[in-house]
Parts: structure tokens; sequence; C-alpha cells
């Protein structure tokens, strides 16, 4: 059933998550070993909400040299974590029954897609196609860049004690923050989910 987007985005639980990937390479594919997920309620971030998991990706799959995040020292965790598939009945609640959002969405699309075929997702908020539009003439739209021009950076740390950025439960919550600091601005009180889903 089709959600209703013109309600408005107050009244509407929001799912922001994030995916880390291995990066592809000649012969492998691009896989995730880790997610964070965070929810928006009421326009504000659910601190209760945060959830995170690493992925499993076989110990002997090599990663892209270039792909960031903390996996060169989680591989043994990361060979014995749940596969996405697995780890699926715990969060298929919170994809497929709320709105979807994260920072440059096209990653975070074909994860989930993935994970299960099966299943319709959506609609897809995303917060960089949302922040060009809402700050003209930054200076970068990068998440770590974006939350650090937005002065948002103390209240992330804050949230995620010892993370930094491409922690996937790290970026899950700054690109939650990024929504959640654009819902406060003057004007911006009354946005339904379909202008924030047709912004982009």
């Amino acid at each position: 059933m089709a959600m209703d987007l013109s309600v408005a985005i107050f009244d509407v639980e929001i799912t922001v998550l994030d995916y880390e990937s291995t990066g592809a390479l000649a012969g492998y594919a691009n896989e995730p070993w880790q997610i964070g997920l965070v929810s928006l309620k009421g326009g504000k971030i659910d601190a209760d909400s945060m959830f995170e998991s690493l992925l499993r990706v076989d110990a002997h799959r090599p990663f892209n040299p270039h792909a960031p995040g903390r996996h060169g020292l989680l591989r043994d965790k990361i060979a014995t974590a749940p596969s996405p598939q697995k780890l699926w009945p715990e969060i298929k609640h919170r994809l497929t029954d709320q709105p979807l959002c994260a920072h440059n969405i096209a990653t975070e699309k074909k994860f989930t897609r993935a994970a299960a075929p099966m299943h319709r997702f959506g609609p897809w908020l995303d917060t960089l196609k949302i922040a060009r539009k809402a700050w003209p003439g930054c200076p970068s739209y990068a998440l770590g860049d974006l939350v650090t021009q937005l002065g948002l950076t103390q209240e992330i740390d804050a949230l995620c004690l010892g993370r930094g950025v491409h922690d996937a439960l790290y970026d899950a919550v700054a690109s939650a923050k990024v929504l959640e600091h654009l819902l406060e601005q003057p004007g911006w009180g009354t946005v339904t989910l379909a202008d924030l889903v047709l912004s982009h």
C-alpha cells in the first residue's frame, strides 16, 4: 500500500540509514560490511532508536584499499557477523514500514534492495539533495563537511561517542541531524513528506 505523501513530516517516523562497504574490485562486487540506523520522530532524533551491526563479508575477500572506515581493524568480527539476510527479521519493520532517508541514497537503495529483493521500500529522502536545495552555495556537501559547516559536529559526537565519519551509525546520525536541523529553520514547519521526497 502506497504511503500518504501529504502527511506532515512531524507526523511520520523516518528511518535514517547508512552502510559502509568493501568497495568494488576486479572480480568482486561491492558489499556492505556495516549498517547503522536511527529514527527521526516528530522531526527529532530518537537516541533510543540507534542500531548498528557489522555485516558478514568472507574473510578472504579483499577490500578496495580506498574504501573508508575501520574495516581493517574489524576483519575477524566482520567474517563472523550476520549476513544482511540473517539480520533482516530484526530490522525489517524499520525498513519496510517507514520512509527511508540517507545521504546520497544510491548505495543505501542498492544494498537494502539486495538484502530483500521481494520487498518494496521508500519513499526515500536524500539529505544530499535536500541540503543542496536548502543551503545553496556550500563549499562541500560531503556529509562530514556539511555537518561541520552547519555546526552540528558536537551534537553528533555526543550521540556517537568514540565514532567518526565513515562509521555507519555515525553517518546515519549525521544525516538525521542534517534533516533535524533543516526542520528547525524558519519556514519549514509545515513541510510534508512529499515536499522532501519530491525535492530531489
